[in-house]
């Protein structure tokens, strides 16, 4: 079950999405230029799109299989 983002910000609509809007919170963040309370909104924010990014990339990992030489599906390492 997803969850909902505590901000109200809605999901982002493909991973490469959820990348440009950390970029842009990175940014922000790294400016100095926020007062305290929306820093700790956009750190939040962060949190989310972080955990969207990796439950991306595993649903995604989970589905990339590889033949063994047996001609057995395996899943797929990092060698």
């Amino acid at each position: 079950m997803a969850r909902k983002p505590a901000n109200g910000d809605t999901q982002p609509t493909s991973y490469g999405d959820a990348v440009q809007q950390l970029e842009q919170l990175v940014t922000g963040l790294e400016s100095g230029q926020m007062p305290l309370e929306e820093l700790l909104t956009q750190y939040q924010r962060g949190t989310e799109l972080l955990r969207y990014c990796r439950d991306r990339l595993q649903a995604i990992e989970d589905q990339v299989k590889v033949l063994d030489d047996a001609g057995a599906l395996k899943p797929w390492a990092l060698e």
